[in-house]
C-alpha cells in the first residue's frame, strides 16, 4: 500500500478517536479527562455518569454513525449517478423520511414511533422512485435522477402542507428535525448494524465500482454486470440514507463534501475510499454537533444548519481549488 495512503488512513483513525473524545468532554457541564477515566472504570459520581453515559455518549455515537452513513451513501451515489453533485438526498429519500417523521410528530408520537415513521417514509420513497424510474422501459442513471428530483419535489409539497397544519406548540420541534437534530438521540444499535453491513457489501464491490467509475461501456466490456450493480448501489445507498435520516433528521453537505475531500487527497480505490469516507463523515458530524450544542450554550443549534454554513464555503473552495478533480472519474 502507498505510504501516503497508509498515513492518511492512520490519521483518520486518530481523528476519529480525537473527535469522539472531544465530543464527550465538551458541553455546558465541565468534564475533565480524569473524570472520563473514572466513569469508564466505574468510580465516577452520579452526575458524571449521567452526563457522560446517558446524555453525551448516545449523542456522540449517533452523530458519528449518522455522519458515516451519509458519507458512505454519498460516495456510492456519486458513482451510481456519475454526478459529482450527487448526495444522499438527491433521490428524494430524505423527503419521504421527513414526511413520515413530521406526520408522526403531528400526531404527537415520538421515540420508536418517530424513528419507525421516518424509516418507513424513506423506504416508501425508495420503492416509489425505483418503480417509476424502471417503468416498462430501460433503467438508466439519468432517468433515475430525474425521477428522484420530481419525487423529492412532491415530498417537499407534502412537507409544506404538514407544517401548515402543525399547531404552534409542535412546529419548533418539527422544524428542528427538518434541519437535523440529535437532541433526543439514543445509542444507535440498529444504525451501526446497517453501517457495518453496508460497508462490508460496498467494499466487497470496490473493484467493480472502480471500473464503473470509468463509464458504463468500459465496465460492460470488462465483464461487470452494470444493471445489477446499479440496482445494488441504489438499494444500498438508499438504505444507508434512510438509516441516517432516521437517527438525525436531514443533515446536508456531509455526503457531498467528504468523498471529494478524500479523492483530492489521493484516495481513488473504493475499497479504501468507502471506509475512509465513513470515518471522515463521522468525525465531521461529531465536531459539527459538538459546536452546535456548545457555541451558544445552553441554547442548542440544529446541526444541519451548521453543516450547511460550513459546507457551502468549503465546497466552493474545493471547486475553485481543483475544478477538474471534482468531475474526474465520478
Amino acid at each position: 500500500m502507498n505510504p501516503r495512503i497508509l498515513m492518511l488512513l492512520a490519521g483518520l483513525l486518530l481523528l476519529s478517536a480525537t473527535s469522539l473524545l472531544y465530543g464527550l468532554l465538551s458541553g455546558s457541564v465541565a468534564v475533565r479527562p480524569e473524570d472520563l477515566l473514572a466513569v469508564l472504570s466505574g468510580h465516577g459520581d452520579s452526575l458524571q455518569d449521567q452526563v457522560l453515559l446517558e446524555l453525551r455518549w448516545p449523542r456522540v455515537a449517533a452523530a458519528f454513525v449518522s455522519g458515516a452513513l451519509l458519507g458512505t451513501a454519498g460516495a456510492l451515489m456519486q458513482v451510481l449517478l456519475r454526478n459529482p453533485l450527487a448526495d444522499p438526498y438527491v433521490l428524494g429519500i430524505s423527503g419521504g423520511a421527513a414526511s413520515g417523521a413530521l406526520l408522526a410528530l403531528l400526531l404527537g408520537l415520538g421515540g420508536a414511533w418517530l424513528h419507525g415513521a421516518a424509516f418507513g417514509g424513506a423506504l416508501c420513497s425508495m420503492l416509489l422512485v425505483f418503480g417509476l424510474a424502471h417503468g416498462s422501459g430501460s433503467w438508466s442513471a439519468q432517468r433515475l435522477l430525474l425521477t428522484g428530483v420530481v419525487v423529492a419535489a412532491g415530498w417537499g409539497a407534502l412537507i409544506g402542507f404538514l407544517l401548515a397544519l402543525a399547531p404552534d406548540g409542535r412546529l419548533r420541534g418539527m422544524l428542528f428535525w427538518l434541519m437535523g437534530d440529535l437532541s433526543y438521540a439514543s445509542v444507535p444499535v440498529a444504525g451501526s448494524c446497517v453501517l457495518l453491513a453496508g460497508l462490508v457489501i460496498a467494499t466487497g464491490l470496490g473493484r467493480s465500482l472502480n471500473i464503473l467509475a470509468y463509464g458504463e461501456q468500459t465496465a460492460s466490456a470488462l465483464g461487470v454486470g452494470v444493471t445489477g450493480l446499479r440496482r445494488t448501489l441504489y438499494l444500498l445507498s438508499s438504505l444507508l440514507t434512510a438509516a441516517a435520516v432516521m437517527l438525525a433528521g436531514s443533515i446536508g453537505f456531509i455526503g457531498l463534501i467528504v468523498p471529494h475531500l478524500l479523492r483530492l487527497a489521493g484516495l481513488r480505490d473504493h475499497r479504501l475510499l468507502l471506509p475512509a469516507t465513513a470515518l471522515l463523515g463521522g468525525c465531521l458530524l461529531v465536531l459539527a454537533d459538538t459546536l452546535a450544542r456548545t457555541v451558544l450554550a445552553p441554547r442548542q443549534l440544529p446541526v444541519g444548519a451548521l453543516t450547511a454554513l460550513i459546507g457551502v464555503p468549503l465546497f466552493l473552495a474545493l471547486l475553485n481549488y481543483n475544478r477538474q478533480g471534482l468531475v474526474d472519474r465520478g
